[in-house]
């Protein structure tokens, strides 16, 4: 017998080492290096002579390569075609990740039992009369969708030969394992096994495969960092399990942005995609309250209205407090001293509470000029005026900077029923004849006036 070959692996980020230590070089923690056997067997885990198309691969000159238009495969869903960039590429691996109970499982069963294609869904966390119970949940009927639970990959590609599936789901990559490597499903060998196999079987046969994956408590994807270096498209699915709308973000698109953003709602049928967020984003009251503003905001191409809320009080406990939900927290401290410093607002014994409704987190400086405004609001209890939206970066020395796609940004705002919008006047605007009311301001001091007089 062959002596059987083990290696030493972190569970955290993947890195392998020839003998066991305390703490990882590569991430820093500790206690996170365990042994794994990694003796593979001679055969390999799918067709490799010489390829899946009888076809021996040769270089081609860059030159010779056809550059005509890939064809994706409409997933039937528009949110998630946004986000892939148009559609599921041909023979492309894309990897799926989200919190617990989030909806990853839903999304997609109810795309593959939607899906025009003969689809095969894997599950080895589920048995097929759960998954059956959830189907009917979401759409009664489908003629195109297959459901095995298995775990082996080797069982998994013969049920692939046998049924010629054109789109593949795998639900979870954690949970696969292969007879090639003698360690426990999960593990970082394994997960880098069972991966390497279902990319060498997507590209040779043209078939795509989509991957569930855990997340570790972190937020980041349960495996080795590779992982994710290895499949062309990382998708995270977000949101609170406490709300009902679920965003999909990509984190990597090898064929497509990177930018684009799906927002789905969970009902009891299933997900809804949300074609018009911003009217879900902007709560809707009968009186005005004090402290709220209006955003307009860029996720990839899409412009959104979001609600900024503010509340600002004298501070009880001595030390002013400071808190964010969904904005970046070191950016309101900048804002709250600029306010101070170039504006003379005295906000620095005063606790400034900040949040962006519908549980979405933004990261875009043109809504800086809308977190002011819900400040000073606040700060003034003197409600915006209703039909004000806003769209401006703040600057260190109080001048407001104009923000990329201002036209997209109007043009939003005038189809949801503004009537005015704060822009830079520095920004070049190419828009005639708007219904909408332009108001050009250059510091923070005109948005003061012009709003509390």
């Amino acid at each position: 017998m062959s002596k059987v070959k083990t290696s030493f692996f972190c569970q955290n980020c993947g890195t392998q080492y020839a003998k066991w230590q305390g703490q990882c070089n590569a991430c820093k923690e500790w206690n996170t290096i365990a042994e794994e056997i990694i003796q593979k067997q001679e055969k390999v885990a799918w067709k490799s002579e010489p390829t899946a198309t009888g076809k021996v691969p040769r270089p081609l000159k860059i030159n010779e390569i056809d550059s005509a238009q890939e064809i994706r495969m409409d997933t039937t869903d528009g949110e998630l075609n946004r986000v892939l960039g148009g559609g599921i590429v041909p023979g492309s691996l894309t990897l799926l990740g989200g919190e617990p109970g989030i909806g990853k499982s839903t999304l997609l069963l109810q795309i593959s039992l939607k899906l025009p294609y003969k689809t095969l869904y894997v599950s080895g966390e589920e048995s097929q009369k759960q998954i059956k119970m959830r189907a009917e949940r979401i759409t009664p009927n489908s003629d195109n969708c297959y459901i095995l639970t298995e775990t082996k990959t080797q069982n998994i590609f013969k049920q692939i030969e046998a049924i010629q599936p054109e789109i593949v789901i795998i639900d979870s990559i954690q949970t696969l394992h292969t007879d090639y490597i003698e360690s426990t499903a999960g593990s970082i060998s394994q997960i880098r096994e069972t991966t390497a196999e279902l990319i060498k079987f997507a590209k040779e046969t043209n078939i795509p495969v989509i991957l569930i994956g855990h997340i570790t408590k972190d937020g980041n994807i349960a495996g080795p960092k590779i992982l994710e270096h290895m499949v062309d498209t990382v998708l995270q699915f977000e949101g609170d399990r406490n709300h009902v709308y679920r965003i999909l973000r990509s984190l990597k698109n090898r064929f497509g942005s990177t930018a684009e953003l799906g927002i789905y709602e969970m009902l009891g049928s299933g997900l809804r995609e949300v074609s018009n967020p911003s009217e879900i984003l902007i709560s809707h009251k009968d009186e005005e309250m004090s402290g709220t503003a209006i955003a307009t905001t860029m996720e990839g191409m899409r412009p959104l209205m979001i609600e900024i809320q503010s509340l600002v009080s004298t501070a009880v406990y001595g030390t002013p407090q400071r808190s964010t939900t969904g904005y970046n927290a070191k950016r309101l401290n900048m804002i709250l001293a600029v306010l101070e410093k170039r504006a003379g607002f005295r906000l620095g014994a005063k606790d400034v509470f900040l949040n962006v409704t519908g549980g979405i987190s933004v990261d875009d400086p043109a809504i800086d000029l809308a977190v002011v405004a819900a400040i000073l609001s606040s700060n003034e209890d003197i409600p915006v005026t209703k039909g004000f939206c806003f769209a401006g970066e703040v600057g260190l020395s109080g001048e407001i900077r104009p923000v990329n796609r201002v036209d997209q940004r109007i043009q939003e705002a005038e189809k949801l029923g503004f009537n005015t919008i704060f822009v830079s006047k520095y920004n070049k605007i190419a828009l005639k004849n708007t219904g909408i009311k332009i108001e050009l301001v250059a510091k923070i001091e005109d948005v003061a006036s012009i709003l509390f007089g």
